[in-house]
């Protein structure tokens, strides 16, 4: 009978000798996108967003709110978790108004932010910082490891260096592919230096018109081999959101039309409308009446809408009269909200002809 294989050894060798996590690396840190309905649509968890350990990628047309939610949202957030921020502004767009107006402080000491414009100097950074993590902190449990964010703003952005040597020499041929293979690179390693680690990494992209009438989805740029590495990726796109319907009412913002179009922690291809108005930024409870009526937890009731609860009590109010507290009490049933187990008497109505 042949020896049994010890693997307890070969675990130990490979952690201590290259710093490689074995096991399921499963996160245990989620950052809060500000929006629960994102949340649900990506994680899988209202109050869970996106996750250390892994790489995300949110693509979009340019103003469909991509740096609102990955350099304003996910970064004040993390930062209030305690993460520690790196962000790489490639576009040098990122202004200290505009981030302060996010909630941002760009004074925080866990915040640093850099300006650089290629895949190898971005390459480089990483690579040196999560040499000396790995190595302090191979041995330390996930939750006792100091936790890490790169944020790139945004990966359309960069260039290669043939693509700088082009530009210096006056002969702009294009790269011949060597960008999208470096862009694959970047992601898969870093997927790979991450694993069983409290470092992740979130990215803006740009996106650009599909000519194809049978696949009509936005294309992320970058070349295929960036969305086969990451684990999730986000696609938006927006349209105008005005005070009403009427022609000539002024525009408050824009409407994200948001799709999950990968996913390892929830159902992917789930959409949902998310709310950015000018003055306010983000609404965390945008694009959950939308949700909430596709799953049937919301019906209509002449101009009015209905919700049952787990006691079996009926709540019927007009859309516009819905706001966070009765979203919240949803969110809280969400898992028992199918199956009443009282009897229908309906409450907060505000017609008193439909309660006759």
């Amino acid at each position: 009978m042949a020896k049994p294989l010890d693997f307890t050894k070969l675990h130990k060798d490979y952690s201590k000798k290259r710093g490689i996590k074995s096991g399921f690396n499963d996160p245990i840190t989620w950052i809060d996108t500000g929006n629960k309905a994102l949340n649900k649509m990506v994680s899988g968890r209202f109050d869970a967003g996106i996750p250390l350990g892994a790489v995300t990628i949110v693509a979009g047309e340019s103003g469909s709110g991509k740096s609102v939610l990955v350099s304003g949202n996910i970064v004040r957030n993390a930062l209030a978790q305690g993460i520690n921020v790196v962000v790489v502004d490639t576009e040098d767009a990122l202004k200290t108004k505009w981030v302060s107006d996010l909630g941002v402080d760009p004074d925080h000491p866990n915040l640093v932010k850099f300006v650089l414009n290629t895949i190898n100097e971005i390459a480089q950074m990483i690579g040196d910082f999560t040499d000396g993590y790995r190595e302090e902190y191979k041995n330390v449990p996930r939750e006792d490891q100091p936790k890490m964010l790169f944020v790139i703003d945004s990966l359309g952005f960069l260039e290669s260096e043939t693509e700088i040597e082009q530009f210096q020499k006056g002969a702009l041929k294009g790269d011949k592919g060597i960008k999208a293979k470096m862009l694959k690179m970047l992601v898969g390693n870093c997927i790979r230096l991450f694993a069983g680690y409290e470092i992740g990494l979130i990215a803006t992209n740009h996106v650009y018109k599909s000519q194809d009438q049978y696949k009509p989805d936005d294309i992320i740029s970058g070349g295929g081999g960036v969305i086969f590495a990451a684990s999730i990726i986000v696609s938006m796109n927006k349209k105008k959101l005005k005070e009403s319907t009427e022609a000539g009412a002024p525009v408050l913002g824009i409407i994200a039309k948001t799709k999950c179009v990968k996913t390892r922690y929830s159902k992917p291809f789930e959409e949902v409308d998310v709310n950015i108005p000018y003055e306010t930024g983000m609404d965390p409870y945008s694009g959950l009446f939308d949700m909430f009526e596709a799953k049937g937890l919301l019906t209509k009731v002449g101009n009015r809408y209905r919700y049952v609860d787990r006691d079996g009590v009926e709540h019927v109010h007009f859309r516009k009269n819905m706001g966070p507290e009765f979203f919240e009490m949803i969110i809280r049933e969400y898992d028992d909200s199918s199956t009443p187990t009282g009897v229908g008497v309906v409450v907060d109505i505000e017609n008193k002809e439909l309660e006759e």
